[in-house]
């Protein structure tokens, strides 16, 4: 992590300080590194209220605050059941670390939500093909088990250490905020503190 990131979490608070902490799965990031606000999302894949984030508030805070460099958007997978953790495990494989090609990903299974809920390998299979991965390729991936142990040991440290309990859960310069919120309800968070 870069020493002004870390510098600027200090500055935050002890919070800040444990949201900022490197975890076991690389940090999925859009938007600059420089901004002055970061936003640290957990979501599980299978959490309507995430589904609804996605389609509905992210795409104005994108534009408006994360493709503009003034936020910092950070990715967590929380994954809240097995389904969840497949799908989580799947947009890991896909992207390959690529952060523009795993919120692809994420964007595309958020929106087959209800599939992915009602039948899990089909949907898993289809969304791999899509993003050009074959099913022993997806099977492959399902059965990484470094990456879910990876992907558990981030929960357990999202859950014991910053005490995430439920999806979404962001993180505002440290600051907790718990549940789904509308976009007016971010700009009225994000104003404040893009005046400093």
């Amino acid at each position: 992590m870069p020493d002004a990131l870390i510098g600027r979490a200090n500055a935050q608070g002890p919070t800040a300080v444990l949201v900022a902490k490197p975890v076991s799965l690389p940090d999925m990031v859009l938007g600059s590194a420089k901004a002055h606000v970061t936003i640290v999302e957990y979501s599980s894949l299978t959490c309507p209220h995430c589904a609804a984030f996605e389609q509905n508030v992210f795409p104005m805070l994108r534009s408006k605050y994360i493709d503009t460099g003034k936020v910092r958007f950070v990715s967590r997978e929380f994954p809240l059941d097995i389904k969840a953790a497949s799908a989580s495990m799947l947009t890991r494989c896909v992207a390959g670390g690529d952060p523009q090609k795993y919120f692809d990903v994420l964007d595309r299974l958020f929106k087959r939500q209800e599939a992915l809920l009602d039948h899990t390998l089909e949907t898993l299979n289809e969304v791999g093909k899509q993003f050009g991965m074959d099913e022993a390729a997806v099977a492959a991936c399902e059965k990484d088990q470094a990456q879910l142990d990876k992907l558990s040991a981030d929960q357990k440290f999202a859950f014991e250490q910053l005490k995430v309990d439920a999806t979404p859960y962001f993180f505002i310069n440290g600051e907790r905020v718990r549940g789904a919120m509308s976009f007016e309800e971010f700009e009225a968070k994000l104003r404040p503190l893009l005046k400093r």
